[in-house]
């Protein structure tokens, strides 16, 4: 899959196209995207899935609290997988958000993407102030020769159901309910900063992951037992997610403890597979009741793991 971060980087081969969000690249996605294939694959059209970034809420709305399932650079990443032929990213900005339903579709769909067929469902909006539809993308593809399928009412409400209910999930903490709509581990991306170093203290040194990322969703607060990738190797351990009361920590934090491993880490950009919730996070009336509950919480990761392996 070929990523392209503007629209005059593509090189304008005739394409099927399919436009919109794609958080989370869940199985509705999966769906839709094995369509776009499909119709590339039998027309010999170049597929495309053509997102926006930043999302058009945080540019027209303000919404500095949005949270995602995905950073741009998971999306990619998940996006990879599923056979496409390429991925626009194009800058929604304001210029962008004022353009016309007509000039969005000549200078984007046609000029930009050479598009001879669109996929798009029936509740999708473009144009300034949304007013097009999708009656109106058929009228410009009868104009610019371009057909439009559109994508079922059931499938649209899946995905917006599914979006919904992994979103739900992962804030509640129910990692397996959010899986199973995913098809694939919920996952946090970032890098290993310097911690206060309590965890190596009490014999659990930790890993701090810090997400860059503000718009990224963070799972409830809690204890949960993870998987990841490091120097090649799969590697397990648990996951705090909170603020220490133990140690009246003020600030929510992301550390790793990972069985088996002391080295140094830090720097190191991780990809933290998210399996399952051990607990909540609490308070300990001493250090050395959180010592006996992190060993208590370490044997029932390690009997999950033993389990699903």
């Amino acid at each position: 899959m070929k990523i392209y971060r503007e629209l005059e980087f593509y090189p304008k081969t005739p394409s099927v196209v399919t436009i919109g969000t794609f958080d989370g690249v869940h199985i509705g996605h999966k769906k839709i995207i094995q369509r776009l294939t499909h119709v590339g694959n039998t027309k010999s059209l170049t597929s495309l899935v053509l997102t926006f970034f930043p999302h058009p809420r945080m540019v027209l709305q303000k919404e500095a609290n949005i949270k995602m399932l995905n950073t741009i650079d998971e999306k990619i990443d998940l996006l990879s997988k599923l056979n496409l032929d390429g991925l626009i990213i194009k800058t929604f900005d304001m210029s962008f958000a004022n353009l016309s339903a007509r000039d969005y579709v000549k200078n984007i769909l046609v000029d930009g993407l050479n598009a001879k067929h669109i996929i798009i469902g029936y509740d999708h909006h473009f144009g300034k102030n949304r007013t097009a539809d999708i009656s109106d993308l058929k009228r410009f593809g009868l104009e610019f020769g371009f057909e439009v399928e559109e994508i079922s009412v059931q499938d649209i409400q899946d995905v917006a159901v599914s979006s919904t209910k992994i979103r739900n999930a992962i804030l509640e903490g129910d990692l397996k309910t959010a899986q199973s709509y995913l098809d694939h581990p919920y996952f946090l991306t970032g890098t290993v900063v310097h911690g206060k170093g309590l965890g190596r203290q009490i014999k659990f040194p930790t890993a701090n992951l810090y997400i860059e990322e503000h718009y990224k969703l963070i799972p409830k607060n809690g204890v949960y037992v993870v998987q990841s990738e490091i120097d090649d190797a799969t590697v397990h351990g648990m996951m705090n997610i909170g603020f220490n009361p133990t140690v009246d920590g003020t600030k929510q934090s992301i550390e790793i403890h990972f069985f088996g491993i002391d080295e140094n880490l830090y720097n190191k950009n991780l990809r933290i597979n998210i399996l399952d919730r051990l607990r909540d996070e609490q308070k300990f009336e001493s250090v050395s009741l959180l010592q006996e509950q992190l060993i208590k919480d370490q044997n029932q990761a390690l009997e999950y793991i033993k389990t699903h392996e």
